[in-house]
């Protein structure tokens, strides 16, 4: 199966849906991951908290840790939106691809990227057999999260917490407040299921092969 995974920045396909991208990889399936920034980022007090060169160079090791294949976009940060050159970037991948599958933003998140990419995703992966949504930040707002497709991500969980660590950048800015978050969701996803770990998806379509 041909796989798409699309963040809106480095680290939130890691941190979304970074156990399932290791799994899908163990089993064979080809694994893509679309990053639509170039992800550096300038705090609201003009701090730089990561520049281009080191979101990528972070990026670049945290997804071949996970084992998928790194497709970069070129857009800004905190500047995408849901246009028709974003949706052609990801149209292309899909089609070139031949994607089976697709994990992507929520289209409920608070954060302005991420609500762009969901909605293009959804638009440009219309015609994609399976399509599936996830969490990459711990804030809430108006809409609920209705997680109802669990993968079992136990023995895949290492791979994502290393991938997450690879962000050096993000650790030094939220004092590893991620790893502890994301584990905490990933234990209780897995309560909820009879698994140690798990990561938890919003279904929005899915065939039944």
């Amino acid at each position: 199966m041909n796989i798409l995974a699309i963040g809106a920045h480095f680290d939130d396909i890691e941190l979304g849906c970074g156990g399932t991208v290791a799994k899908h990889v163990s089993k064979g399936d080809k694994v893509f991951a679309f990053v639509a920034t170039r992800s550096g980022f300038v705090s609201h007090n003009q701090k730089v908290v990561r520049t281009n060169a080191v979101a990528y160079r972070e990026g670049r090791k945290a997804i071949g840790i996970l084992g998928a294949e790194l497709i970069r976009g070129n857009f800004d940060t905190l500047k995408v939106e849901f246009e028709e050159e974003l949706n052609t970037a990801i149209l292309k991948i899909v089609e070139e691809k031949r994607i089976e599958r697709v994990y992507t933003h929520w289209t409920g998140d608070v954060h302005h990227d991420h609500v762009a990419v969901a909605r293009s995703s959804l638009h440009s992966c219309r015609h994609v057999p399976d399509l599936f949504m996830y969490r990459s930040n711990w804030y809430h707002g108006s809409a609920e999260f209705r997680g109802n497709f669990y993968v079992d991500v136990t023995r895949y969980f290492d791979l994502k917490i290393a991938a997450t660590k690879a962000h050096i950048s993000e650790l030094n800015r939220t004092h590893s407040k991620w790893l502890e978050f994301f584990a905490n969701e990933a234990a209780n996803a897995g309560q909820r299921i009879g698994v140690r770990y798990a990561e938890v998806f919003e279904l929005v379509k899915c065939l039944d092969r």
